[in-house]
C-alpha cells in the first residue's frame, strides 16, 4: 500500500529536534526527506544524556527526529555549497528550515532565494518565538519558548522544589507534528491553486495552544500555582496513590453516571448512599472528605491488584505507567505503535511512528537515522551532477 506523501520531496535545512521532527513525520508518511547538514553534522547527533547512558543503545535524540531521511553534507558558508543546495531545492516540493532570519539572509536561503529556483515551493519555518516582534531573531528551545512561557511550568509548580521538569523534547515533538500538518495543508492548497505558501510555526504558539483553556480564562479568574488533587472539584476525575506508591487516574467526567458503579468496584458500596456524596453537587461541597475516603480505599491495594479490580469498569481510568511498562501495554502491539528498527550500528530498537494511520495501515518509519553525509553523492547525481563535478565540489570544500 502506498503512503500518502510518496512522491513529495522535502529539503530540510534544520537542526536539533523541533523542525527536524516535522521532517520525520513526513518521512514516516512516505516523503523523500533530504537532510542537509554542515560538514560537522547536526549538533543533535552528539546529544546524549540520561535517556541513554550506555554506548550500546540508539541515541533517541538522533533517531527520533531523523529516522527515514537521507543525509547530505554541504558547506553553506561557501557559495558553491549554496548553489548545490539551490539545485536540490529546484527539485523539491518543500523547503523546511529552523534557521533564524539573519542566518537565512546571510546564507542566501531565505524565501525569495529559494523561490527564485522553485516559485511554487512550500517554504516552512519553525522558530522559538514567532516570525515578527523583537524576539523574531532570537533562538529558542522548547523548555524556554513553550514549557516555561505557555504557563504550563507555572501550573505544575508545587512544593519547595519548584516546577516539575519537562520530559525531553515534549513540545518539540508536538511542534513538529504541527509543522507537518501545516505543510500538508499548504501542499493541498498548492494542488488546488498552484500557489505555494510560507508556513510559520513557533514553539511559543504551540505551547499556548496546549494551555488555551487557562490562557483564555486568565483575565477572569485567579490562576492557581498548582493543581491540588486533595480538593479536586470532581473526586472521581482525580488520581489516587496505591499501596505500592503507584498512581491510578480516574477520568469520570459524568460523575453521577459512574459514582455508584465505582463504589461497588472498589468495595465501598456504602459511599454511594452516604448523604455527603449522593450526587455531584453534594460531592463538590464535601469533595475533600470524599477524596480522603477514596485515598484510604486506594491505599489498601497495590497497582497490580487495582488493575485487575478496575478491569471492566465502564468509566475511563488508567494506571500511571513507566516508559518501559508502555512497551508491554496491550494496545501497543495490535496498533503498531512501537515498530522495530535497526540502527546503523546493528542495534535493534523500537520507535514511536507518526501518530496517525491511513486506510487501516500502521505508520512505519522507512529506516533509521542516516549516517552523516551517507547519501551525498546519490542526491547530487539525482539533481544532474556527474562524478567529475561531485569530485570537484568535494575538493573545493563545498561538501565538507
Amino acid at each position: 500500500m502506498s503512503k500518502p506523501l510518496e512522491g513529495v520531496r522535502v529539503l530540510e535545512v534544520a537542526a536539533w529536534t523541533f523542525v527536524p521532527a516535522a521532517g520525520a513525520v513526513m518521512a514516516d508518511l512516505g516523503a523523500d526527506v533530504i537532510k542537509v547538514e554542515p560538514p560537522t553534522g547536526d549538533a543533535q547527533r552528539g546529544l546524549r544524556n540520561m535517556l541513554n547512558l550506555t554506548t550500546s543503545g540508539p541515541n533517541p535524540f538522533n533517531e527520533i527526529p531523523n529516522r527515514g531521511k537521507r543525509s547530505i553534507t554541504l558547506d553553506l558558508q561557501r557559495p558553491g555549497g549554496r548553489e548545490l543546495l539551490l539545485r536540490i531545492a529546484a527539485t523539491s516540493d518543500v523547503f523546511l528550515t529552523s534557521y533564524l532570519p539573519s542566518s537565512r539572509i546571510k546564507l542566501g536561503i531565505d524565501v525569495d532565494d529559494v523561490r527564485a529556483v522553485k516559485p511554487d515551493i512550500v517554504y516552512a519555518k519553525g522558530s522559538g518565538w514567532g516570525p515578527r516582534g523583537d524576539m523574531a531573531d532570537t533562538g529558542g528551545f522548547d523548555l524556554a519558548s513553550a514549557w516555561a512561557t505557555s504557563s504550563l511550568a507555572y501550573r505544575l509548580t508545587d512544593g519547595p522544589d519548584g516546577p516539575k521538569m519537562q520530559p525531553a523534547a515534549f513540545y518539540d515533538l508536538q511542534g513538529g507534528n504541527t509543522i507537518a500538518g501545516a505543510i500538508g495543508t499548504a501542499l493541498f492548497r498548492r494542488e488546488r491553486t498552484g500557489q505555494g505558501s510560507v508556513v510559520d510555526v513557533s514553539l511559543m504558539h504551540v505551547g499556548m495552544w496546549s494551555m488555551s483553556v487557562d490562557i483564555v480564562a486568565a483575565p477572569f479568574v485567579d490562576q492557581p500555582s498548582g493543581i491540588d488533587r486533595r480538593s479536586a472539584a470532581n473526586p472521581i476525575t482525580n488520581w489516587y496513590r496505591t499501596a505500592d506508591d503507584r498512581w491510578v487516574y480516574l477520568v469520570c467526567l459524568q460523575a453521577d453516571r459512574y459514582w455508584r458503579e465505582l463504589c461497588d468496584v472498589v468495595g465501598r458500596p456504602d459511599l454511594a448512599d452516604d448523604p455527603r456524596f449522593v450526587d455531584a453537587p453534594t460531592r463538590f461541597e464535601h469533595r475533600e472528605e470524599c477524596i480522603r475516603e477514596l485515598d484510604a480505599v486506594f491505599a489498601g491495594a497495590t497497582l497490580e491488584e487495582w488493575t485487575k479490580r478496575l478491569d471492566g469498569f465502564s468509566g475511563v481510568w488508567a494506571p500511571a505507567i513507566t516508559p518501559r511498562e508502555l512497551h508491554r501495554h496491550r494496545q501497543v502491539g495490535p496498533n503498531g505503535y512501537l515498530p522495530e528498527l535497526t540502527d546503523n550500528e546493528g542495534v535493534d530498537f523500537r520507535i514511536v511512528p507518526a501518530p496517525m494511520q491511513f486506510d487501516g495501515a500502521a505508520t512505519t518509519p522507512a529506516g533509521p537515522s542516516p549516517v552523516l553525509g551517507q547519501h551525498t553523492e546519490e542526491i547530487l547525481l539525482e539533481v544532474g551532477l556527474d562524478w567529475d563535478e561531485i569530485t570537484a565540489a568535494r575538493e573545493a570544500g563545498h561538501l565538507g
